[in-house]
């Protein structure tokens, strides 16, 4: 009750037309100094940590993302899930645990999503329950209210590094092997076709981010999301994202409208956040015809589910095609699948590497060139396993090699693994 009061009488206080000329500092300085005055004024009994406490959470309120905003400062935190406005949840190093983070209640709660998602242009109300936006930092917000959340709203922040991670980032987390690494840097400067699979949160966009960072900087690229949150550091970087209809159902652009688009812009490179509906079909027809080199993800946990995923979208998209026309038009379309994994105890792995090599009857057929295997379980509950060479070189190698680019000696050998 008394930082609700508090909350009231600071609004009656502040000159709303002075702020605007303030910097977020100058602001919060100044909201700082009002609180402490009418604390002193209501003599309100706090000692002072609990002062400090109560300034702190009152400029989150008004600046931030109120009780969210301790949370958002730890980047130790990848993941926020708020259950309703009594449970909050973290992920830390690849584990979830309960906070004692708290709402006043579902109002509160509720008044910091509109919040967020009224910053990138979305609405969620009751006609409209369920939204995707982005924090100034571009982690991805997601909210679903009642009547479809059935035990008040629920909102799920996937945080974003500050710092953009880097290849030699997922080295050191054991992600892959510097092999790994060296031939998918390889496999993006000669133009592969690469789809990068995997479940929920398996790390899936932030390879797509960092592969896309071996994008050489003479390149025009265009990036199509359903939420903006790659972080590409060429200058040559036209993002674009799509937008849900309106109050009245109408002016939606889809991801499908946006690929199509984009093919007018002359772009060398196409990065695809996520192929998920009929948009696959022109994301598939690019590739094909000129844009080599694009990338993308897709929701499938082996490389050869994601093939087949591919080949059900694109019925779903409309376009009918004998199974094995199709495959064949996979086949020569996409160059290697990626497998991106996320282990029960937390970790990230990138499981797979796998070649598409043409067809065999009415298969597909690949061949892999790393993958992780495996091996048990430590008493502590983290995943015991290995990298390994598979033995077989990949064809694309002859290709690498004409763009004047020598692989390590002996980094396909049976049984390799660092």
């Amino acid at each position: 009750m008394t930082k609700r009061k508090l909350h009231l009488q600071l609004l009656t206080r502040i000159d709303l037309n002075s702020i605007e000329s303030l910097t977020p500092e100058q602001l919060r300085n100044q909201l700082g100094a009002l609180l402490v005055e009418l604390i002193e004024e209501d003599a309100i009994p706090l000692n002072d940590q609990e002062r400090a406490r109560l300034v702190a959470d009152l400029k989150n309120e008004i600046m931030g993302l109120g009780p969210l905003e301790p949370l958002l400062a730890d980047v130790a935190i990848s993941e926020i899930m708020v259950n309703g406005y009594q449970n909050v949840y973290v992920e830390k190093a690849g584990r979830i645990q309960l906070t004692d983070i708290r709402f006043n209640d579902d109002a509160h709660l509720m008044k910091i999503i509109d919040k967020i998602v009224s910053r990138v242009g979305r609405r969620i109300d009751e006609s409209s329950p369920m939204a995707d936006a982005r924090l100034p930092d571009g982690s991805r917000v997601n909210a679903i209210i009642p009547p479809l959340a059935l035990d008040g709203p629920v909102l799920t922040i996937r945080r974003f590094s500050v710092v953009p991670l880097q290849i030699h980032d997922l080295i050191e987390k054991n992600a892959l092997t510097p092999a790994m690494a060296e031939l998918l840097s390889a496999l993006v400067k000669v133009k592969c076709n690469i789809i990068i699979s995997g479940g929920t949160g398996s790390g899936k966009t932030t390879l797509l981010n960092i592969l896309s960072g071996f994008i050489p900087t003479t390149e025009r690229i265009v990036t199509i999301e359903d939420t903006a949150e790659m972080q590409l550091q060429q200058d040559h970087v036209i993002r674009l994202e799509t937008r849900p209809p309106n109050i009245e159902g109408k002016g939606e652009i889809t991801m499908r409208a946006l690929v199509k688009n984009s093919l007018r812009m002359r772009p060398d490179r196409i990065v695809l956040g996520e192929v998920r509906s009929a948009e696959v079909i022109d994301m598939l027809q690019a590739m094909n015809t000129g844009h080599d080199g694009s990338l993308t993800t897709i929701h499938a946990n082996t490389p050869r589910d994601a093939l087949s995923r591919l080949e059900n979208l694109v019925g779903m998209g409309g376009l009918s095609l004998p199974g094995k026309t199709l495959r064949q038009y996979i086949s020569s379309t996409v160059h290697v699948v990626v497998q991106a994994t996320r282990l029960n105890d937390g970790s990230r792995k990138i499981t797979s590497i796998q070649e598409i090599i043409g067809m065999e009857g009415d298969i597909i057929t690949t061949q892999e060139i790393y993958c992780y295997r495996r091996t048990g379980t430590n008493p502590d509950g983290s995943v015991q396993g290995m990298f390994s060479a598979t033995g077989v070189r990949p064809r694309v190698s002859e290709k690498i090699s004409t763009y004047g680019i020598r692989l390590s000696e002996g980094m396909f050998d049976p049984g390799t693994n660092d």
